[in-house]
């Protein structure tokens, strides 16, 4: 794809609106050094020199999108603790219209807890709670997005297995969004089942589509163009979930786009360094989606997507990608 292709799709997007759907999520960095061994047991001592937080989860989705859409909308669960109303704070900071968020005393938000020292991860502490939507709050949430339905491009569930995502409450917007035409997005995860039929893309990784697709699971090959095992979990997985398309993320060696009876498409990975691949399969979901609603084709849209998540692996913490250096990747592959 040429840059006056990639221009003429991005300029769409400021005047897209997409609504994500999810298990929200707060991300703690406690950023540090190592300067000895502890005496009470042989881990280091971290001395903390910071701390940073972000959206993550589904909300990561959203800060993505919010790089390149002026209308983002966040559903999903939140406590009314520190850190839920502190999430909620960073979302309406970052302009993310969190209006149709559900609040609840009882649930405790998702907090992942990092530690960094000198650009390594040396432990990560999760504080989480598995709850479903109680069918109040789920008749809520579907009677929020179906209001907003005609006014609305594209629809993404993230999907981290709290619970969330429910049978009841995804099949009923999917049923609606379709029934509107609009591009339907699902980031699904292993542990939780989910019925995604009849969805426009599932963006499971690698681990999740073999399992997904009752495959067994092996290590990758080298060269992933030909791997037999996932060209066959991604034909299956098409027609499992009656998608249109499954693009399957594979970590450091780019993606595997599938799509009907076409032949499966292999984009390398853009990536020159990886300093931390947390959020770069909310980066690819993003844009895929994003890239479809600008009326790209799904061959552009998952070369966007590869693009976007080599930039933020490059990068330290849950990050995004800027349009600016979304263009600055497409220039360098194009130069080289």
């Amino acid at each position: 794809m040429d840059l006056t292709r990639l221009q003429a799709i991005l300029d769409r997007a400021p005047s897209k609106r997409i609504m994500v759907i999810g298990d929200l999520m707060l991300d703690e960095f406690v950023w540090g050094k190592v300067g000895r061994i502890s005496p009470e047991a042989p881990v280091p001592v971290v001395e903390m020199t910071g701390e940073s937080f972000y959206p993550g989860g589904a909300a990561n989705v959203a800060r993505n999108l919010r790089e390149f859409v002026d209308h983002v909308a966040i559903i999903g669960l939140l406590g009314k603790e520190r850190s839920g109303q502190q999430l909620r704070e960073i979302l309406t900071e970052g302009k993310i219209d969190v209006s149709n968020v559900v609040e609840d005393e009882a649930f405790r938000t998702t907090v992942k807890t990092r530690i960094i020292a000198r650009q390594q991860q040396v432990v990560r502490v999760d504080r989480e709670q598995f709850v479903n939507p109680s069918s109040a709050q789920i008749a809520k949430v579907v009677a929020a997005v179906r209001k907003n339905i005609p006014e609305t491009d594209a629809i993404i569930f993230e999907d981290y297995g709290k619970g969330f995502l429910t049978n009841e409450l995804v099949s009923q917007i999917a049923r609606d969004a379709r029934a509107d035409r609009k591009i339907v997005a699902a980031d699904p995860n292993p542990r939780h089942s989910v019925d995604w039929r009849g969805v426009t893309v599932v963006k499971p990784n690698r681990a999740e589509a073999f399992h997904a697709a009752g495959v067994p699971w092996r290590e990758p090959d080298d060269a992933p163009a030909d791997d037999a095992d996932l060209r066959r979990a991604g034909e299956i997985l098409l027609k499992k979930w009656e998608a249109k398309y499954v693009l399957v993320t594979l970590g450091e060696h780019g993606m595997m786009f599938f799509h009907g009876q076409e032949k499966p498409h292999y984009i390398p990975t853009k990536a020159r360094q990886v300093f931390d691949v947390s959020g770069a399969g909310d980066t690819a979901i993003a844009l895929f989606t994003l890239g479809l609603a600008c009326e790209a084709t799904p061959t552009e849209a998952a070369e966007i997507a590869n693009h976007g998540s080599a930039v933020v692996v490059s990068k330290l913490g849950t990050a995004t990608v800027t349009r600016d250096e979304l263009m600055a990747s497409f220039k360098s592959e194009l130069a080289s």
